[in-house]
């Protein structure tokens, strides 16, 4: 079996389509499905059911998928253990990241890499955590930055931050402190902490489901027997904070997302208590493919890099 006819036959099902494909490899199509023909009749098995609307695996080629996948990763594995003989990590790091975060630890991250992994590829996709997972599933991310990712023996997780979700509002429109506040705490009184109950009646603009934070939110106000006045939502932070500052409600999220905000001083932030909104911050892998030399490597980068890009916000 032919390692590149395997290669192009992984990406076609990947991505579905022949057209795709030849775009992602720089293969012409013609020569492309010329290769994926050839490994057909070589396995004497049909792999793709070609359509209108692109190219699926069939049972068998399902099954090539899986054992396609396991065999071009153990290729690099083998030329990154190669490499680093020669006293070099190299090799591809692919890591999805969260909008929340992305503006945020994207050029430090990818100095690091530079300065700490020069002969490594780095490749940083953001995306929601369904979109990731699917990825981490597939083989496109080697791992990826979630919120409080759901336990599974498919992956493996290592916790980066715990931090806490504070009320988001325009400056002027900060909602009456709440005269539950901590003893002796001396802070403005636009800062000064407001109550989960408290919360739960101002209009709110959150993600729709499954976003993290909505599920988080919608979680520890079930607790205290209430349940969030959702005015709109918007999937998109910005587009949360631009309302936001037009004051069209307030939003629950981790102080550092206004780093992906200019503006910053229009908006008023509140801890949040009587429960405080608690999120994990977590690093997750597959557990079906052994990390590299580099991606371990990778791994120790992201964790000093997000414990740095931190700080400010602790």
């Amino acid at each position: 079996m032919d390692l590149k006819q395997l290669e192009y036959f992984v990406r076609v099902a990947e991505l579905g389509s022949f057209t795709r494909a030849s775009i992602a490899l720089d293969i012409a199509q013609p020569a492309l499905s010329r290769q994926i023909r050839l490994l057909e009749v070589e396995l004497r098995q049909s792999l793709l059911t070609r359509n209108g609307r692109g190219a699926l695996p069939t049972e068998a080629g399902n099954l090539l998928l899986k054992h396609g996948r396991g065999i071009l990763h153990q290729v690099d594995v083998a030329r990154e253990e190669l490499g680093a003989v020669r006293g070099a990590l190299a090799g591809r790091v692919s890591i999805g990241l969260p909008p929340s975060l992305s503006r945020l630890i994207t050029v430090p991250l990818t100095r690091a890499f530079r300065q700490q992994l020069p002969q490594a590829h780095l490749t940083l996709t953001e995306g929601f955590s369904v979109v990731m997972y699917e990825g981490l599933r597939v083989g496109n991310l080697d791992m990826a930055v979630l919120y409080n990712p759901e336990h599974s023996p498919e992956v493996e997780m290592t916790t980066l931050h715990s931090e806490e979700l504070v009320l988001i509002s325009k400056k002027e429109d900060a909602p009456t402190a709440s005269p539950e506040k901590p003893p002796g705490r001396k802070v403005p009184r636009t800062r000064e902490p407001i109550s989960l109950a408290q919360v739960a009646a101002l209009p709110l603009i959150l993600p729709s489901r499954p976003n993290a934070f909505r599920i988080l939110i919608e979680g520890e106000m079930v607790v205290i027997g209430r349940k969030p006045q959702i005015s709109l939502e918007v999937d998109g932070l910005n587009a949360i904070l631009s309302l936001v500052k037009e004051g069209m409600g307030h939003a629950v999220l981790p102080s550092y997302t206004l780093s992906n905000y200019d503006d910053t001083d229009q908006f008023t932030l509140r801890s949040i208590h009587s429960p405080r909104i608690m999120s994990q911050l977590m690093l997750v892998r597959s557990a079906r493919r052994p990390s590299t030399e580099t991606q371990k490597k990778a791994v120790e980068v992201v964790q000093t890099v997000l414990a740095e890009a931190m700080k400010p916000y602790s």
